[in-house]
């Protein structure tokens, strides 16, 4: 008699807690996906895109200039004095340097701009998934990276990125 007490309770608590949570209203939305499919979003990775592709095109026609400065000083090598090869080869030195230095500071730009348009995106999303969680009553958006299987029919992606779209069709990014 104590156990069944004991495992009514149990069950009474179990159904209690199910038919409580049953009112949950949850969905699910691909971060990934609206980050780089809506407008602004595409936007940002075509434009960070070609600035890399031109930094790269740029930097490869500095590098091949560099290496045929290095194979004509190594040419010269005996004809030159030390001191002329000195002064040369601390020259070549200082441009390789140069060139590094630009290189970095280039792909560290690229970077913050990734970031800042990023934030920017995130910036103008939060507002909108409020919005979108009052309107429809929803208890909890779940990335979809998280979720193992799911109904469809919560997948709430493409209309946040409609949503997206129209609040920001562009990033400035220069």
């Amino acid at each position: 008699m104590k156990y069944f007490v004991k495992i009514f309770v149990v069950t009474l608590l179990i159904f209690i807690y199910t038919h409580a949570s049953a009112d949950q209203n949850i969905t699910f939305l691909d971060m990934k996906y609206v980050l780089n499919n809506s407008k602004a979003g595409k936007a940002a990775q075509d434009f960070l895109q070609n600035s890399l592709k031109e930094n790269q095109k740029n930097f490869s026609n500095s590098e091949n200039e560099l290496k045929k400065e290095e194979r004509d000083l190594l040419e010269k090598k005996n004809i030159l004095t030390k001191e002329e090869y000195k002064i040369k080869s601390d020259s070549l030195r200082k441009k390789v340097i140069k060139y590094q230095s630009e290189r970095r500071m280039a792909l560290e730009k690229i970077t913050k701009q990734r970031s800042d348009a990023r934030q920017a995106l995130l910036k103008e999303l939060d507002p909108i998934l409020k919005a979108y969680v009052e309107e429809n009553g929803i208890s909890l958006i779940i990335d979809k990276k998280q979720v193992v299987m799911g109904n469809n029919t919560l997948d709430i992606t493409n209309i946040i990125i409609d949503k997206l779209n129209k609040a920001l069709p562009s990033l400035n990014l220069k």
